[in-house]
């Protein structure tokens, strides 16, 4: 079996290079309300880590810099942070076009429940987690409860005008219960949107997959009854040239909740940091530099490239 670098020469004649800085992605802490099953960075109520005022500031200059026309905040529970709400008023200040990764949960907890109408105010563009539209299978990866919280929060959002509104957008994100790959993208929104309205009246702006990445709780679970290495091989098997013109590592920069420079999420969590021509902390970023480096790939690259592949924008082919 190649490696994740072999396949992408042999696709395309080269290594996997940068294309542009349309978004810059920004973990700002590891604290959750949950703890999943298929949590990449593993975060959780125990976690503490979060990005200090000083690095959130250098965040902006580089937004400023890049020209980035997204800032995309995720974490975590990125809404547990106490600097969030500065962050996105400051984000949207510079023109960019705010998104938030939310697990949906956390909107009804003390503190949080006037969200909904103040990201329906700000016009944010919201990304919720909710990995099946059955409470058994949510449950199942999320924790008992999850499901009933979730559909409440979806109650809320939708009742501010979030998923009926154009202008505010509410992507809901699938992932896999175990190690296939997802569905086609459009039938598994066609069965979201079928399944919500009918049992809840719920309505949502779009459906993304995702799927698994072979790293962090996910990978040490299926490890245990040996279906790592066949996972593994199932996503190399997969690969999709397809899939490479559009790879969110190509065209973001991702920063850590302590500044250090990532080209994904998923490297992040695994602690692959970004070339060091692009600067290892957000506080020496510079845009030549980092559009001039090799993206870093190692075999989890595959998830991305698997079938229709997968980012933090759903499906690429």
């Amino acid at each position: 079996m190649p490696t994740f670098h072999e396949a992408i020469v042999d696709a395309t004649g080269g290594p996997l290079l940068p294309a542009a800085i349309a978004t810059v992605q920004v973990n700002i802490g590891l604290a959750c309300n949950l703890a999943c099953l298929h949590c990449h960075v593993e975060s959780g109520p125990k976690r503490t880590e979060a990005m200090t005022r000083e690095t959130l500031l250098s965040v902006l200059a580089a937004v400023r810099s890049s020209g980035a026309g997204v800032v995309d905040i995720t974490g975590g529970a990125p809404e547990m942070h106490p600097d969030f709400r500065w962050f996105v008023d400051e984000s949207l200040a510079l023109g960019a076009q705010v998104m938030v990764r939310t697990n949906l949960t956390i909107l009804l907890d003390e503190g949080h429940e006037d969200l909904p109408g103040w990201f329906a105010a700000r016009g944010v563009h919201l990304v919720a987690s909710l990995p099946c539209y059955t409470q058994a299978n949510v449950d199942a990866q999320r924790g008992r409860g999850t499901f009933e919280g979730s559909i409440e929060a979806l109650r809320r959002l939708n009742e501010v005008g979030y998923g009926q509104r154009p202008a505010l957008r509410l992507d809901l994100v699938y992932n896999p219960g175990g190690t296939g790959l997802p569905g086609p993208q459009a039938a598994l929104e066609a069965d979201y949107r079928r399944r919500l309205a009918d049992d809840w009246g719920l309505t949502f702006t779009r459906l993304l997959t995702i799927t698994n990445m072979p790293i962090g709780r996910f990978a040490r679970d299926i490890d245990r009854d040996g279906r790592l290495a066949p996972y593994v091989d199932t996503l190399a098997a997969a690969f999709n040239p397809a899939t490479v013109d559009a790879l969110m590592c190509r065209h973001q920069l991702h920063v850590a909740w302590d500044g250090r420079l990532y080209d994904c999420d998923f490297n992040y969590a695994i602690g692959l940091g970004a070339d060091d021509a692009g600067g290892a902390h957000i506080a020496d970023f510079e845009p030549t530099r980092f559009l001039a480096r090799r993206i870093a790939t190692r075999a989890h690259c595959f998830g991305c490239t698997a079938g229709a592949g997968s980012s933090c924008g759903g499906a690429l082919a």
